[in-house]
């Protein structure tokens, strides 16, 4: 019998426990490359409103990688193009900590101790507004709260992928006919007045959303978005902000009962209701103060609600005074005069 060296047995043996490692390797370098690195995540956001298909209040993750834009959360997560951003910006703010709680905390304190403790029962919190277009060109906006100090390192990484140049695409409605009881809302002209991108933001979203819930309003378009619903707007909207100033819970909350009076959230805009026709051209001053936790979207739903509310009622007016368009009797009607007959 023929026996080997020992040496050559310990060689195959060192061969055969290789191999499962070298399965291993092979499957790593012949897989699935990973996905697109994240530039920047957050792990403690919250979508105040705007993203698409995600509801307000929400926590979760948002993550920036080359290709999108990510909110994830318990319910599901959904994302938009990086191409299809249009802006980015960043702003903060003091918040009372604990919210309703810890006001109730301080009405607590004697002699006066819960009004000194507001002035370090606070905390900072940083804002990030996305503005971006669909796949129809439209107009949308999307705010987000982080982290104090997050949304300064988020604005330097969508600085690292440039946003890209983008133009709206124009209506086209020489020939086509308008879409009824439809209205266009054009983005709202802030010159007259500093405003946070984050209420500029909010204001136009509520606005759309409010539209989209009234009845007897037709197809709300946003600004930008082209043509493919059958028509042209029969209405449009246009917004510009007369006056703006920002609240501060902090600063009311340190000022005691005065505070109810001082440091309010404050905006006033113009609206100009027009027609396709060139009959229509209404226009109203709509204006809010509003004091309280989440100021900022509490504003711009109450302005929305009232800017709607006042396009229904023009809607319905001029629906009331469109006389009926006249139909043509089908061929063997009764409104049709009888047949001429022979006299025998």
């Amino acid at each position: 019998m023929k026996t080997f060296p020992s040496a050559f047995l310990l060689f195959l043996l060192q061969t055969l426990c290789s191999l499962p490692n070298l399965h291993a390797a092979s499957t790593q370098t012949t897989g699935q490359l990973p996905p697109s690195a994240a530039l920047w995540t957050s792990a403690h956001a919250e979508h105040v409103y705007g993203f698409p298909d995600m509801k307000p209040h929400k926590k979760g993750t948002l993550t920036l990688t080359p290709d999108a834009l990510t909110f994830s959360g318990k319910s599901g997560n959904t994302s938009i193009p990086r191409t299809a951003v249009t802006a980015v910006s960043s702003g903060n703010q003091r918040v009372e900590m604990w919210g309703i709680g810890g006001r109730l905390l301080r009405m607590t304190i004697p002699d006066g101790g819960g009004v000194a403790a507001a002035a370090f029962m606070h905390h900072r919190v940083d804002l990030l507004t996305v503005e971006f277009n669909d796949g129809h060109g439209a107009t949308h906006g999307a705010v987000f709260l982080l982290p104090a100090n997050e949304a300064e390192h988020a604005l330097a990484s969508f600085t690292v992928l440039p946003t890209p140049p983008h133009k709206s695409p124009e209506f086209s409605c020489t020939n086509a006919p308008p879409d009824p009881r439809s209205v266009v809302v054009t983005a709202p002209v802030w010159d007259a007045a500093q405003v946070p991108a984050a209420y500029r933001t909010l204001v136009y979203e509520h606005v759309i959303d409010r539209l989209q819930r009234t009845s007897d309003i037709g197809h709300v378009y946003r600004d930008g978005e082209g043509e493919g619903h059958g028509g042209c707007p029969q209405y449009t909207i246009h917004i510009a902000i007369a006056s703006f100033r920002e609240g501060s819970s902090v600063k009311r909350a340190i000022l005691g009962p005065v505070g109810m009076f001082v440091g309010t959230t404050q905006i006033k805009f113009d609206v100009l209701f027009t027609d396709a026709s060139g009959k229509l051209n209404s226009s109203q001053q709509i204006k809010a103060t509003i004091r309280g936790e989440s100021e900022s979207t509490n504003i711009a739903d109450h302005l929305a609600k009232t800017l709607a509310k006042h396009f229904a009622a023009i809607v319905k007016e001029a629906a009331k005074n469109t006389p009926p368009r006249p139909t043509t009797p089908p061929l063997g009607s009764a409104f049709l005069p009888p047949a001429a007959t022979e006299t025998p």
